[in-house]
């Protein structure tokens, strides 16, 4: 509920509360009674089922996103995100929990708000949404695991991706803990949900729980407003918001990001900003006493905090002109009450903290510019960055607002009636921001302050001194808010050792520095721990040169320094090269002698295809030729364009970069330097992992095998040694060990890696490819091209799926059949990826291609067994081993006398894939076993898990069942014929067998 006194204060606390308390350890927990039917809102007048289904009708066509949606679309491309933006919504549930009734009510929800069945793509550069039908039902996966174990399994739920493409925007996890004893987790992707429609989310489950627990029929609930509605109200309103995009651009024109103190040692670069915490208990006393100062100053608790923010930040920087991020809203008006959807909105508050204010006084400068921000809330966000160009940013690259503040309530939980409800923490890995401030009010009775930070970012030394401080000051404004910032209370100087820009406190200098060179390039240096000595010399004539001396001669090069310095200082503070020396030269008297060292070279501009690479790349991408020293965002470059031009960059080199590299190198050197810098690594990753050369003269005919601790490539592996043929088997770091099988040599890789995935293709004398990332595909596309790019010699068998063919207008399909729309996003990349090679077959020395395509694959092995129980039959598998109803098509529904799926046994698919090896297809050959009804596999699974559930054949075909194709498989005929053991019970046995087991 709303802790502060501000209308827009419930739609501020919502999401950042949410996402904020997820990284913190101990959250206070509270157990209430949850409500019960009658609670439902009186105005309700809509079929809560049919809304979006039968009642609302759900919008047809390509929607344009809104520019939040479009800022999380933008993130997802940029890559580095990790699983920052999945909002995970859990409750610990005790009593009577109905598993079906709750997996109702979620189906209706889903059909009520058309934004939870949603597709995210792209058209000639430009993003749009698309409302898919509803589906049948709502997949909710139970599992049975004891408390002990629920955090890590609902961790790893939450860190799942999501494939936006797909319109996969919500996902449902019940672990049951005993007969009534239950936690629940949605998990929703942030570009469909914030923290208000969360609230709408638990408030109509429990309405639409209740009405599917009583038997009486979905509740009326009022129809629901949709927000590609509101997405296209903000797209035609965009021309109109000129004037108030200039006022500002005018307010933050010279705004510079807060210049939080540096680490002393540089983290390593890292695909995900590690989200850390620290926590300080406050008086019980101290909100209330917040709360009646904010009264008495006509300002909200949240402006009495906000505040307390400014102060803590002046403190730990220095700096009088902040800048500190708000959550705002877009919601206004009774039209968007209920509203399901991203509608939040960053606001930047811009204070000048200059002159010694009181704490009061300063109350009033922050809440007239807190006012004036929420004035102009409607306005987004990321429109006031491309008014500002590169003023978005500080010299270093870094993002204008990256400090925030916020008022954290009670947290939203699903109360559903019959039961108690309980918060359930679900930590995140990533961090949005730099350093989030915020006072904690969850527990009435054990209030605190806390602070989120990027661990990359700040020490924890440094945030663990700003959580005090921004306690002390809380506590020292409670009891006397007339106290001058310079008089209120300091923390424990212990605590921190670090002032801004990375400089240590003058108490914690390192007395021994080499010459007490305090220049930062310096110190970086001198911190990292293969370097015994460093100093920064300043020409008279060009730009600072640095010199290090290793502590053995296995260090790291001057480049791979050089390149450290690059990814953790200012640009103003990277010297133009670094040097290593054996020692660094002294006068007899010990200083260092200037005159004894290398004279500084004038650093020249880039060469070579990668500095070729990326000036032709900045030029097509931005449309003006760059210096090696221009600024992205200067030459007008913004987020998608560096998605754009961090594509053409990947697929030109084989090198892994993403649009957030671009975002922090900038400059054309910079990004030269960065490629330059992994090119290196690969090269060295690539000589340690490369079979030694002997096994190329002594075994030839070497199958490389990718995907190989995969299901289908574990099978393939094991068929090929069993032929004795010789096996490069490429395979995860994590994974690799787990190939042990005489004749296969292990190389450590994946799609990612381009340039590894060319070299292990130009060692083999055959390939198969079995690897696969499902939701990548733009991952999967350039992982094919590398790799028929090297493809010199021999077959190419590809694994491809029948997902290719799309839905055929026949319910019998022919071998190499045309696609049928609509082909699934993860169908397009299989026929894209079937395209490359049978082009390439056949062409400069290259052998015969096959692109074998499978159904559902069964086999003994843990990565298929997971597919069963979650893949694209995880419903009817659920369902059967928890005795639930299953529904399923009648036979003659839709005009199609027959509903089931296709399979194929792993080993027989391994023995078709490798008969391509042999015997090339020279085209598209589809690999199954057999069919089998839905009916039939139905009875199988639930004779096999011991359960009698009831079966019901209606009029209706759940989506998740709505395949009716039979696939020849006649070229593939002979290697396809099942062996003992290869029969469909046989196999279904084998793999549930262990995990029924394991009460899986």
């Amino acid at each position: 509920m709303p802790t502060d006194a501000d209308p827009a204060a419930r739609d501020r606390q919502q999401l950042q509360r949410e996402l904020l308390r997820r990284a913190r350890a101990g959250t206070a927990r509270r157990t209430t009674a949850g409500p019960t039917a009658a609670d439902a809102p009186a105005d309700t007048t809509a079929d809560a089922a049919g809304a979006g289904r039968d009642g609302h009708a759900p919008q047809a066509g390509e929607v344009p996103l809104s520019r939040a949606q479009r800022r999380m679309w933008l993130m997802e491309r940029l890559g580095g995100a990790g699983d920052s933006y999945h909002v995970p919504f859990a409750t610990r549930v005790r009593g009577p929990f109905d598993v079906a009734a709750f997996a109702t009510a979620l189906t209706s929800l889903v059909a009520r708000h058309a934004i939870l069945r949603t597709r995210y793509a792209e058209h000639e550069g430009e993003p749009y949404q698309e409302v898919l039908p509803t589906p049948h039902t709502v997949p909710v996966h139970v599992v049975d695991t004891d408390a002990a174990h629920a955090a890590a399994l609902l961790r790893r739920e939450t860190a799942r991706p999501f494939d936006l493409a797909a319109g996969d925007a919500v996902r449902a996890l019940v672990l049951r803990h005993g007969p009534q004893d239950h936690t629940l987790l949605l998990t929703f992707h942030h570009i469909a949900m914030d923290g208000a429609s969360l609230e709408t989310v638990a408030a109509e489950l429990a309405v639409l729980y209740a009405a599917a627990t009583d038997g009486t029929g979905p509740k009326s609930l009022a129809e629901a407003p949709q927000y590609a509605d509101h997405a296209r109200r903000e797209h035609d309103d965009l021309p109109g918001f000129e004037t108030e995009l200039k006022h500002w651009g005018d307010l933050l024109a010279d705004a510079e990001p807060p210049r939080l103190p540096r680490p002393a040692q540089a983290a390593p670069p890292a695909a995900v900003r590690p989200a850390a915490a620290r926590s300080v208990p406050l008086a019980p006393t101290v909100p209330e006493a917040l709360r009646a100062l904010g009264a008495q100053r006509q300002a909200t608790l949240f402006a009495v905090s906000l505040t307390a923010a400014f102060a803590a930040l002046h403190r730990l920087t220095g700096d009088d002109d902040l800048v500190i991020g708000v959550a705002g809203t877009h919601r206004s008006g009774t039209a968007m009450r209920g509203l399901v959807g991203l509608c939040v909105n960053t606001l930047p508050v811009r204070v000048d903290v200059s002159g010694a204010p009181s704490f009061a006084q300063l109350l009033r400068r922050v809440n007239d510019a807190l006012l004036e921000a929420q004035r102009h809330r409607h306005i987004p966000f990321d429109l006031v960055l491309e008014r500002l160009g590169a003023g978005a940013r500080g010299a270093d690259g870094t993002a204008l607002v990256r400090v925030t503040s916020d008022v954290l309530g009670e947290p939203t939980v699903l109360r559903l009636p019959g039961t108690t409800a309980e918060y359930v923490d679900v930590p995140s890995d990533g961090a949005k921001f730099t350093l989030s401030y915020g006072l904690g009010l969850g527990d009435a009775d054990r209030p605190e302050a806390l602070v989120q930070y990027d661990a990359n970012t700040l020490d924890d030394t440094v945030a663990e001194a700003a959580v005090r401080d921004f306690a002390a000051l809380l506590h020292a404004v409670a009891a006397d808010p007339e106290l001058a910032l310079g008089e209120l209370p300091l923390p424990d100087p212990g605590d921190a050792a670090a002032t801004p820009d990375g400089d240590p406190a003058p108490d914690a200098r390192d007395d021994s520095a080499p010459d007490g060179d305090g220049h930062p390039a310096a110190q970086a240096l001198r911190a990292h721990p293969k370097v015994a000595d460093a100093v920064v010399v300043r020409p008279a004539q060009g730009p600072p040169v640095a010199y290090a001396v290793l502590r053995d001669s296995t260090g790291p090069s001057g480049h791979e320094l050089l390149g450290l310095l690059r990814r953790s200082l200012a640009p103003e503070a990277v010297p133009a090269a670094v040097t290593l020396l054996d020692a660094l030269p002294r006068t007899a008297g010990g200083p260092l002698d200037p005159a004894r060292l290398p004279g500084p070279s004038v650093p020249s501009a880039p060469t070579g295809p990668r500095a070729e690479a990326v000036t032709e790349t900045f030029t097509a991408v931005l449309g003006v030729r760059p210096s090696p020293d221009d600024d992205f965002f200067a030459l007008g470059g913004h987020s998608l364009k560096a998605v754009q031009l961090a594509e053409r960059l990947r697929t030109d080199l084989g090198l892994p970069l993403t649009g957030l590299d671009v975002l922090q190198a900038r400059t054309p050197r910079a990004l030269t330097a960065l490629l330059d810098e992994r090119a290196a690594r690969q090269s060295a990753a690539k000589a340690a992992s490369r079979p030694a050369p002997r096994s190329r003269d002594v075994r030839p005919g070497t199958v490389l095998v990718t995907g190989a601790t995969g299901g289908v490539g574990a099978y393939v592996v094991r068929e090929l040694a069993a032929q004795g043929r010789p096996v490069l088997a490429l395979a995860r770091p994590e994974s690799a060990h787990l190939i042990a099988t005489e004749g296969v040599d292990v190389i450590e890789g994946d799609l990612s890696d381009l340039a590894g995935l060319r070299d292990a293709v130009a060692q083999a004398d055959a390939v198969v490819h079995a690897a696969c990332t499902f939701t990548r595909h733009d991952v999967d596309l350039a992982a094919m091209e590398a790799m028929v790019d090297a493809w010199r010699r021999g077959p190419f068998v590809f694994v491809s799926s029948v997902d290719a063919y799309g839905h055929p207008g026949t319910d019998r399909v022919a071998e190499e059949a045309p696609p049928h729309e609509p082909v699934s996003p993860y169908g397009r990349a299989k026929l894209d990826c079937e395209a490359m090679v049978l082009r390439a077959a056949g062409t400069e020395g290259r052998g015969g291609a096959s692109a074998v395509r499978s159904p559902i694959v069964w086999g003994a092995h843990d990565r298929l067994r997971e597919q069963l129980r979650w893949g694209a039959i995880g419903t009817l598998y659920q369902s059967a081993r928890q005795g639930l109803p299953i529904e399923l098509p009648r036979p003659g529904t839709g005009g199609h006398d027959w509903y089931g799926a296709a399979w194929v046994h792993a080993a027989a698919l391994a023995r078709a894939v490798t008969d391509c090896l042999d015997r090339p297809v020279h085209g598209v050959a589809n690999a199954c076993s057999g069919h089998v009804s839905w009916r039939d596999l139905a009875q199988d699974l639930t004779e096999l898990l011991g359960t009698r559930p009831a079966f019901h054949e209606s009029g209706t075909v759940p989506r998740d069942l709505d395949h009716r194709w039979h696939y020849d498989s006649a070229r593939l005929a002979r290697p396809l014929r099942p062996r003992p053991g290869e029969d469909r019970r046989t196999v279904l046995a084998e793999m549930i067998g262990p995990m029924a087991a394991g009460n899986a």
